[in-house]
């Protein structure tokens, strides 16, 4: 009998199909003076901590090895967290420790997450051949609980992911909502995620959860609060016993010396971070404010250094910001996220320039 699937290119002979099916992430660089679209804090890493990371580097011994898994790293960040080091893995990125916990728990199980939902998740569970079940959200952005507890039932346990604050909506659930699904979820042996990448923007996180749940885990990034994106760097925290399956699958000496100095100088001086957090959070308020009265255009409410703005049309509105030199990032196709644009909150100047072009809008 004939096939009728066609055959793959020259150069793709061999790679699995569920690879070849998979776009590429949904990301284009485009170079225009104010740059709202990827969530960065518009804080640079302080240039005196800069050069005293510096100083730690130059006093490493270049040919050699870094720790085999980011112990000294690891420690640090235990401190500052107030966790067992055992507990704490490090890697390049939390997009990385996506694609090892879909390993983990995802491969020959099941994937559970929001829709819509943060593209990573979904990509690596459909990359690695998981079953991907995403539940709508609410029309208030919020969790469906119950719909969540019932995809957790009729499926393979395996992995959770419970964003909070949500992305794309900048949306907090409430913590008895977040708590009794991830109760839930544990009871039932799910590994779930809480990922907390913008949980200093919040006012409150779920370490207290996640020791009370031993299949539960926080992931965190250095990419937003910290200002590091360049950096490259993403841990969590989890039991020593969940933890230590987890780092089984983390590639030995992944973390560079580069990293490990600016990571271990920025734990040391977090009150930076928090400064930085500060004053997003009031950029974030006055920004929101200053749009609230618009004719036609909503500025939804936001747990997060980004806000969703609700537009007539997103495709012009994208391009009129464009034209007025700011990048944002286009959602409108997204469920139940019809007309949004995301909009990272930038430094004072940039965000006045955003409030000027959001009100020649019409």
């Amino acid at each position: 009998m004939t096939s009728t699937q066609p055959r793959p290119q020259g150069g793709e002979t061999g790679v699995r199909r569920a690879v070849r099916d998979i776009p590429a992430y949904p990301f284009t660089p485009i170079d225009v003076p104010i740059k709202l679209d990827q969530n960065e804090n518009p804080a640079d890493f302080p240039a005196e901590l800069k050069a005293r990371a510096a100083e730690k580097l130059l006093a490493l011994p270049w040919n050699r090895y870094p720790d085999l898994h980011a112990e000294t790293l690891r420690a640090a960040v235990a401190r500052y967290e107030g966790w067992a080091e055992a507990g704490v893995v490090v890697t390049p990125g939390s997009n990385v420790l996506i694609k090892l916990l879909t390993e983990l728990a995802g491969i020959g199980q099941t994937v559970v997450t929001s829709d819509p939902t943060f593209s990573v998740y979904t990509l690596e569970a459909q990359m690695l051949g998981a079953e991907l079940v995403q539940v709508p959200l609410c029309d208030d952005f919020s969790l469906d609980v119950p719909a969540t507890q019932a995809a957790l039932d009729a499926h393979t346990p395996g992995l959770l992911y419970v964003t909070q604050p949500h992305a794309p909506t900048a949306h907090s659930d409430s913590p008895q909502a977040v708590r009794a699904l991830v109760q839930y979820a544990d009871a039932r042996g799910w590994v779930t995620v809480i990922d907390e990448a913008y949980y200093q923007y919040a006012g409150r996180d779920y370490r207290d959860l996640v020791r009370e749940c031993p299949n539960a885990l926080s992931l965190r990034t250095f990419s937003k609060a910290w200002g590091l994106a360049g950096v490259r760097a993403g841990y969590l925290l989890a039991s020593p016993q969940l933890a230590a399956q987890v780092q089984k699958l983390v590639s030995a000496f992944n973390l560079n010396f580069l990293t490990q100095a600016v990571l271990e100088t920025a734990l040391e001086h977090p009150e930076y971070m928090e400064r930085s957090v500060r004053e997003a959070v009031a950029e974030r308020e006055r920004v929101l404010a200053a749009l609230s009265t618009h004719p036609t255009c909503q500025a939804l409410p936001s747990q997060t250094n980004f806000f969703l703005l609700r537009t007539p049309d997103a495709e012009g509105a994208y391009r009129h910001l464009l034209a007025r030199g700011i990048v944002v990032r286009r959602q409108d196709k997204l469920r139940g996220l019809q007309g949004c644009l995301r909009v990272a909150i930038g430094t004072p100047p940039e965000n006045d320039a955003l409030i000027a072009a959001v009100r020649e809008l019409r």
